[in-house]
């Protein structure tokens, strides 16, 4: 298929955004139903596999297509202010048509970029595409990284990561505040005695030490028992972690090794597989857990997720509580037995 002219679709795209709605309403009154059934498109796709190539052939499914499927599916015309016409669609929310003309470009250059056909689309007609879905800043930074996929490269046998040993030297220091040294996949690269003990205290110390087969944050919420008692709310924790990470799977489409964990999670977690498909996209870097602990009962604490400043895209997670609160005391006493020789009873 030849390369779409990116320019001229989009020059053309937003000049048609004069039509307006009334033009929508005389289109949609005047629509066959074969013109119908090819715009709306019986079945919406679903979404792609995590092993999928990043640069899929023209017309296949893509994740940029995917994720605008799903957002113009929760938007309803009657919602944006679009006339309705009949009674029967094939769609849930916004057809093809009614995105385009909201957003003010050409039905067939959105139908390009949805089916993948079309590249590199200019900071205009995302800008307009966002708007019309109502995407929140964290969904409209995801579609521009979704409509701009890093090149292509060699496929290269990922390496195993560790931190520097100031990076480890930092967590020993900071004693009395749980923390743990992530990579972008939310493999646990280091954690101090506390940050183990509150996290997974049921695993091996020295378990990141081990690339083989350190622990995993993500792998471990939807699919260790201990994880998933952990949290009081563990949907609404499951929700958030999935989230933040397909806004990593849009950043870095050619990570082979999140692409292998995102496929083995599907495959070995209903709830994940579920959840996945439904595209949530939130970025989570500070907020509130509540859990109940194994060790030290129930807990409510404050998080925070900092980028290290090493250009090895490692973050730090770190937890506090609020002073002279009992979530406060139960931390402090946390850290006592974090401190005990294995097998010491009191």
């Amino acid at each position: 298929m030849a390369r779409i002219d990116e320019a001229a679709f989009d020059r053309a795209a937003l000049g048609k955004a004069a039509l307006g709605k009334a033009a929508l309403g005389k289109a949609a009154s005047g629509r066959a139903a074969s013109g119908r059934a090819a715009s709306d498109g019986a079945a919406a796709p679903a979404a792609p596999g995590p092993g999928s190539s990043p640069s899929p052939s023209p017309g296949s499914t893509t994740a940029l297509g995917a994720f605008l499927r799903s957002r113009r599916d929760r938007i309803r015309p009657e919602d944006v202010g679009l006339p309705v016409h009949g009674t029967r669609r094939r769609v849930p929310g916004l057809r093809r048509e009614e995105l385009a003309l909201l957003a003010g470009v050409s039905i067939t250059y959105y139908t390009h970029l949805e089916q993948g056909q079309s590249s590199n689309a200019s900071d205009a007609v995302l800008d307009a595409l966002a708007r019309a879905l109502r995407l929140t800043p964290d969904e409209h930074g995801h579609l521009r990284d979704l409509a701009r996929p890093q090149r292509a490269q060699r496929e290269r046998a990922p390496r195993p990561e560790y931190v520097r040993p100031a990076t480890r030297q930092l967590l020993v220091a900071m004693d009395g505040v749980p923390a743990v040294v992530l990579d972008r996949r939310n493999h646990v690269l280091a954690w101090n005695p506390l940050g183990h003990a509150l996290l997974a205290g049921h695993l091996a110390a020295d378990g990141p030490d081990r690339p083989a087969d350190r622990p995993n944050l993500t792998r471990m919420l939807f699919l260790d028992p201990h994880t998933r008692e952990l949290y009081a709310d563990w949907r609404t924790e499951a929700r958030t972690a999935l989230a933040a990470l397909r806004l990593v799977a849009g950043r870095h489409p050619q990570d082979r090794a999140l692409a292998e964990l995102i496929g083995s999670l599907m495959l070995q977690s209903p709830e994940f597989a579920e959840l996945w498909s439904r595209q949530p996209v939130r970025e989570c870097t500070v907020g509130v857990k509540t859990m109940h602990h194994p060790v030290v009962g129930p807990l409510s604490l404050d998080f925070e997720t900092l980028n290290l400043g090493d250009g090895t895209g490692h973050r730090m997670l770190m937890y506090s509580a609020a002073p002279d609160s009992p979530s406060a005391a139960a931390l402090t006493l946390l850290g006592v037995t974090a401190r005990q020789p294995a097998g010491c009873d009191g």
